[in-house]
């Protein structure tokens, strides 16, 4: 919203554990673990859509101008430690060497 686009309530939700979630650029698929009830669209022609939750297509994360975002929680390891690289992705963003 903050960037323009629109938002809209899921039927049912993102709940749980175990929702695959593919990254457009690689497509990588991560299983993840999600809590949230509310999903993107209608996205302005500066900001792309990242990652789509493979269940129902709806937006898991998007990029803009040097900066990502991702709508599950990657720190919940509900795969074997899947989106780790996610962590270590904005590590070196913030030029922080490990």
């Amino acid at each position: 919203m903050a960037l323009g686009g629109e938002t809209y309530k899921l039927p049912f939700g993102h709940r749980g554990g175990n929702q695959p979630v593919k990254e457009l650029d690689t497509d990588r698929v991560y299983i993840t673990s999600q809590n949230h009830g509310f999903a993107l669209r209608n996205l302005p022609k500066n900001v792309q859509e990242s990652f789509v939750n493979l269940n129902d297509g709806t937006c898991e994360g998007l990029k803009v101008d040097g900066a990502w975002t991702v709508q599950f929680h990657p720190e919940a390891s509900p795969g074997p430690l899947d989106a780790n690289e996610l962590f270590d992705k904005a590590v070196s963003m913030a030029g922080v060497s490990k």
